[in-house]
């Protein structure tokens, strides 16, 4: 590729073969192999690794602010009736944040502001984003007025298991979410403005203050007061950390978007291109959340505590997606959206920028997948044990983690792909295949959760992890069609099998010595024992699941892993230790 390619591209329409229209690669860029690909290099490659980093250290310091807030809602809330509770109501603002942030504004709004930029029409960029706060405040009115209103009948949706003073509780804990709901949907418009100037840590961190806010409304209300009236408090306090989360933004965003003013309009051509684009996928992501709705409403049947076990393995399975796929997806999105060039220039840059970030994501998702199937015991002690949470919960967390590892590789892949469309200015395609899963899901879901455990003699509570292994074939499914239709447009991308091999052989290692001290220490014990008596303190569990880490990278270094060497490099720059790397 020309040093044209590696720099900063500009904006450009894209080709034809590159729109959802076309019905085949063009001869420009026929489908290759793997290996032909080539790789992404120059400066604006390195921008946007370290625009990965500091996306993905602004969502590790949120979802850490998150584990917090989930181990303190273990320790005061436990897993029983007010848990259950809030954690079924609580999926609203958690809807809305990720359906603009993650979906809807990342795949209309960023690749036509960030393509304006590009051009260096600072005005019209600006004209675009007031038009768009001005139609997010209409959308966020009605949103929270509808919310409030129709709270009964969304909790039949979210939890119709629920029944009597549990759903009673779930009605009004909705209702009092539903305004902060519509102050995350400003958050997400503020993200979208910040990440299009490349400016991600602040956007990405910003989150830290919603989990801190409920973090001190459980440390200061606990004492004296039921766990009903507790989780009626914790919503009073999501509602705070929601403002808190928009306004420590907005500064940022009046530096950047100079004479920003809010107004409603569908004037303009780059206006259209976004409500164009909004509709499906506003549609799209709806959808995906609709699955997450479809998994609650399932546990909702599975007894006391399914709802809330269910939600601090998402919490952790999801860590993870988040913070690698996220990262990866979001630092990709504005740099692929300004890909400039002859058709054949363009498709070798996003192979290009495809396949380096799919390396990335698969150096990251691999070990996890092991961590949460062999040693998901010991990250669920560190982070929730203790207070109202006891081993019992422990394991049966665990075995929702084991089945959340069928999919997570395939999730994570997945939002790169659907980025990479996005910057296509494609939002139908990831619809399409993301209304595929969630149907998969629902019909999967049903069988794993309700019906299997009943055949096969099983405790209900197993149904659980039906629901995350379920999510997990679907998510192979939606994964293969993305990808194929990603092969006809640009060319072939895929991992490369011999690479793939050696990074599960090296975590497999890995896990096994933590394993092993298990076993050994406390023989005698069912596997899924969690091992009370091997691992009786959070810090020995923090131990073992640092060896573990440790090995890892320092097999796949000996391997020549690229990754494992910028891992390294990484840390030594940040303990300032000597190192030399390949």
């Amino acid at each position: 590729m020309s040093d044209e390619s590696n720099a900063e591209p500009k904006h450009r329409e894209l080709p034809e073969f590159l729109s959802p229209e076309a019905d085949e690669v063009t001869e420009a860029a026929p489908p290759i192999e793997r290996r032909a690909t080539p790789r992404t290099t120059g400066r604006a490659f390195d921008r946007s690794k370290g625009a990965a980093f500091l996306v993905g250290t602004g969502i590790l310091l949120s979802r850490l602010a998150g584990l917090i807030r989930q181990t303190m809602m273990a320790r005061y809330l436990g897993a029983d009736l007010a848990a259950d509770a809030f954690n079924a109501a609580f999926r609203i603002p958690n809807m809305l944040q990720n359906l603009f942030g993650e979906g809807v504004l990342s795949a209309s709004f960023i690749p036509e502001y960030a393509g304006l930029l590009g051009k260096g029409d600072e005005e019209e960029a600006t004209k675009l984003a007031g038009a768009v706060a001005g139609m997010l405040a209409l959308a966020a009115a009605v949103i929270v007025l509808l919310g409030v209103l129709t709270a009964p009948w969304l909790v039949a949706i979210i939890a119709n298991g629920f029944t009597g003073e549990k759903r009673e509780l779930t009605v009004r804990l909705t209702r009092i979410l539903f305004p902060g709901a519509g102050l995350l949907v400003f958050s997400a418009w503020c993200l979208g403005i910040l990440n299009s100037h490349r400016r991600f840590f602040m956007s990405y961190t910003a989150p830290v203050l919603w989990n801190l806010a409920m973090v001190a409304t459980l440390v200061i209300f606990h004492k004296g007061h039921t766990q009903i009236q507790l989780a009626i408090y914790l919503a009073y306090g999501s509602v705070l950390g929601s403002a808190l989360q928009f306004v420590v933004q907005l500064p940022q965003v009046v530096k950047y978007a100079r004479g920003i003013r809010p107004h409603l309009t569908t004037a303009g051509a780059h206006v259209r291109n976004v409500f164009r684009n909004f509709v499906p996928a506003f549609v799209g992501r709806g959808v995906v959340q609709l699955s997450a709705y479809v998994d609650a409403w399932l546990a909702s049947y599975l007894g006391n505590g399914a709802v809330s076990s269910f939600t601090y393995a998402q919490a952790i399975y999801v860590l993870p997606i988040s913070l690698f796929g996220m990262a990866i997806s979001a630092a990709e999105l504005p740099a692929m959206s300004r890909a400039v060039g002859t058709t054949a220039e363009i498709g070798a840059y996003l192979r290009g920028r495809l396949s380096d970030g799919l390396d990335r994501i698969a150096y990251f998702i691999v070990p996890s997948a092991v961590a949460l199937l062999a040693l998901g015991d010991l990250i669920v002690h560190l982070l929730f044990q203790g207070g109202r949470f006891q081993r019992g919960e422990t394991i049966w967390v665990w075995q929702i983690l084991i089945g959340s590892t069928v999919g997570i590789l395939a999730s994570t892949m997945g939002r790169l792909y659907s980025s990479t469309f996005y910057a296509m200015r494609d939002t139908k395609t990831p619809l399409r295949y993301a209304v595929v899963r969630v149907v998969l899901t629902t019909v999967l879901g049903y069988l794993f959760a309700l019906v299997l455990p009943g055949l096969l003699g099983l405790d209900r509570k197993l149904g659980a992890a039906g629901l995350t292994a379920s999510a997990g074939l679907a998510g192979w499914v939606e994964f293969y069609l993305l990808r194929r239709e990603m092969d006809r447009r640009i060319g072939r991308t895929r991992l490369v099998p011999s690479r793939v091999a050696r990074l599960w052989m090296a975590a497999a290692v890995g896990a096994a010595i933590p394993w092993a001290y298990k076993l050994i220490t406390d023989r005698g014990a069912p596997i899924l024992s969690a091992h009370e008596n091997a691992v009786p303190s959070k810090l020995m569990a923090f131990i073992l699941l640092a060896v573990y880490g440790l090995t890892y990278v320092g097999i796949t270094a000996a391997f020549g892993v690229p990754e494992a060497s910028n891992v390294i490099d990484r840390g030594r720059r940040l303990l300032r230790l000597p190192f030399r790397g390949r």
